[in-house]
């Protein structure tokens, strides 16, 4: 099984789901699908009426994507346009149509506004009607897996600037370490540099891709040699 195979299979394993892009090509940014499912859940309490059952964030056209300008986690999808797609159920208390139009809004505003996901497409689907008295399940955000101390000094002031940064609010080892520090060569005549793959809870009150930027900012400033930077977010809370 390869790396990547390998990767897939644990994420799954773990119900992290795909790892979406945040933002464009130039972003360096991912999000893990549970982060951003559980968050979007959150966002569609305030539609009344409203259940909302599966849930699923896939590239629009896996043709319609961009090369990251930074290596991506283990088989992340490439920077693209997305596609919601979700099942609800509604009470009858407003037109069915009408129901669909405002938790689509409420989905793509929170998708847009609160994560910094390219969604360009949300297909709905009505499966079940409530009780009028029926009152909507709260979501509550997960519980970000803190790491464990980083294990050298390079990683130690990665992690000390990313904590740093405003909307930050722990480092997590979802797939591992939280510091991840590896060489890498483009080509066999580049000399090899170094990458860093960081993982983190970000705060719900701070669009996700925005932090995602500022710690790889402050990250590759901390580190003298100015390394490439990826942020996995793992969840938001």
């Amino acid at each position: 099984m390869t790396s990547d195979r390998l990767a897939q299979t644990v994420r799954q394993q773990l119900g992290l789901g795909r790892l979406l892009p945040l933002g464009g090509p130039h972003d360096g940014a991912w999000i893990t699908e549970e982060a951003a499912e559980s968050l979007l859940r959150r966002a569609t309490d305030s539609v009344r009426g409203v259940r909302l059952g599966a849930l699923r964030i896939a590239l629009t056209d896996p043709d319609d994507v961009h090369e990251p300008a930074v290596p991506p986690p283990p088989s992340a999808l490439p920077p693209g346009p997305l596609r919601l797609t979700g099942d609800f159920a509604a009470t009858p208390s407003a037109p069915l149509p009408t129901t669909a139009s405002r938790l689509r809004t409420a989905l793509t505003a929170a998708a847009r506004d609160r994560l910094g996901l390219t969604v360009t497409e949300v297909d709905l689907r009505v499966t079940a009607l409530l009780d009028e008295d029926a009152e909507p399940e709260p979501v509550r955000p997960p519980e970000p897996k803190e790491a464990s101390e980083t294990r050298d000094g390079a990683e130690a002031r990665a992690a000390e600037a990313a904590l740093g940064v405003r909307g930050v609010t722990a480092l997590t080892g979802t797939l591992g370490r939280a510091v991840h520090i590896e060489e890498r060569r483009v080509d066999d005549t580049a000399l090899p540099h170094r990458h860093v793959r960081l993982e983190l809870a970000a705060d719900a009150d701070h669009q996700a891709v925005r932090v995602a930027r500022e710690v790889r900012v402050a990250v590759s400033s901390a580190l003298q040699d100015g390394p490439t930077v990826a942020v996995l977010v793992t969840a938001v809370v």
